[in-house]
């Protein structure tokens, strides 16, 4: 895993081979970021890391001066190795949460955040179901902007809050928003 852009911008990370993940490719993660790059500021910004995984996307926003910044999933490695990469550079504006995101995301008094990007499982049959909870819980902010990250040959632009889609390769982007 390469960091793109901020302060460690070239930095190439090697994420435990035990992890249950599938990391957002570099070039992927690369179009993303030049997408949100034209619409925020990150040093005023929260945002949310749902299926966090080894933290690609998450140290990414970290690196790039984000100001607060929340890192969610389930697996003990997971949790290990983002703790332990977020205190290495002295991240203090990340927090990680060991909890399923399902439950976190059906749990009122959370946060209102301006990003939430959630890179689930593939093969998780309820991936729909993870916009209609955020929009349904107001986790998003009234500008903010949710990123779902997906197989391709799924399509989501018949649910509500659908703005666009990008793909790259056997993954898609879909963009929903207020």
């Amino acid at each position: 895993m390469r960091i793109i852009g901020g302060i460690l911008k070239g930095r190439i990370f090697k994420a435990p081979q035990n992890l249950p993940v599938r990391p957002t490719t570099d070039m992927a993660k690369e179009a993303l970021f030049n997408i949100l790059n034209n619409q925020y500021d990150f040093d005023n910004i929260t945002v949310l890391d749902l299926f966090s995984g080894t933290g690609s996307v998450g140290l990414e926003f970290a690196s790039r001066g984000t100001s607060e910044l929340t890192l969610i999933d389930k697996h003990p490695a997971c949790i290990s190795w983002l703790k332990k990469m977020l205190q290495e550079f002295d991240f203090k504006q990340a927090e990680v949460i060991k909890t399923d995101v399902f439950k976190w995301l059906q749990s009122p008094g959370n946060n209102t955040y301006d990003i939430i990007f959630a890179d689930p499982p593939y093969d998780l049959p309820n991936l729909a179901n993870i916009p209609k909870l955020i929009f349904e819980n107001q986790y998003l902010k009234p500008s903010g902007i949710l990123v779902l990250e997906h197989p391709s040959y799924l399509k989501f632009d018949q649910l509500d809050y659908f703005k666009e889609k990008r793909k790259y390769g056997n993954s898609t982007f879909s963009f929903f928003g207020l």
